[in-house]
């Protein structure tokens, strides 16, 4: 399984994935689930992916050998004229990379289903970040919808529901991005550190700060325990429940 969540700032995006990948308690992998591409001064562009780990990986390798064509019929991630592009691009090969892999070997279609995070700037541009969906097509974040996430999505969903401010500064995003992925690794086995994380600042059009944390991450498990300590005093200030009079 996996957990991957695209956040939209004011000040610009906010990307965290996990990298666990496993097929059965006894066979977990680590694989890396978020890719970047940039043009400093022109472009920056992030990728991140959830589902069957042989279509993601087609997809990126796809879209690297694209940009590697001389003379190419269709331009690469590198020579769209915009994130919009980019996206309609992106979904057109996702879609084709599931046919061609449902036309052989199992019959069932949604053993080769992924989903796309995909966000970034380019040229005169706003930023701009999309899910793309398995049959090619996508939707794109707003204000009012200001954040994606694919794969275990449910048990961190709350806490982004209720704390985000678009106003809020990367580092408080990654704080609220840092308690939202503990919550799932607590809930769920299959998603778990090392973390990606890139911080994209709006109007750079090069990547930001891009790093990993890592198992036994300081700043992770003082996150961890400190969340945990502050639900357990917010629950014991709540009113207490009294059952009705007979």
């Amino acid at each position: 399984m996996t957990y991957c969540v695209g956040l939209m700032l004011n000040q610009g995006l906010v990307f965290m994935s996990d990298t666990r990948t496993n097929s059965g308690v006894d066979n977990i992998s680590t694989f890396r689930k978020m890719f970047t591409w940039e043009v400093p001064g022109e472009r920056s562009i992030t990728l991140m992916t959830a589902g069957n780990l042989a279509t993601t990986q087609s997809v990126v390798s796809l879209l690297e050998e694209r940009g590697k064509e001389p003379g190419a019929r269709q331009p690469g991630i590198l020579e769209e004229g915009s994130m919009f592009q980019v996206a309609t691009m992106v979904g057109n090969l996702l879609k084709e990379v599931i046919a061609t892999h449902a036309d052989v070997g199992q019959q069932a279609d949604a053993a080769f289903n992924a989903t796309i995070i995909l966000g970034g700037q380019i040229g005169d541009g706003a930023p701009r970040l999309f899910l793309i969906y398995p049959e090619g097509n996508f939707i794109e974040a707003s204000f009012d919808t200001p954040f994606f996430q694919i794969g275990e999505t449910k048990y961190g969903r709350p806490i982004l529901v209720r704390a985000y401010d678009p106003e809020m500064s990367f580092e408080d995003a990654i704080k609220l991005l840092t308690v939202s992925f503990d919550s799932t690794i607590k809930a769920n086995l299959s998603v778990s550190l090392p973390l990606d994380v890139h911080a994209y600042r709006a109007g750079s059009l090069q990547n930001g700060r891009v790093f990993r944390i890592e198992e036994n991450d300081a700043y992770f498990e003082e996150i961890s325990s400190g969340w945990g300590v502050a639900l357990r005093d917010a629950f014991s200030q709540l009113p207490e429940f009294k059952f009705p009079k007979d």
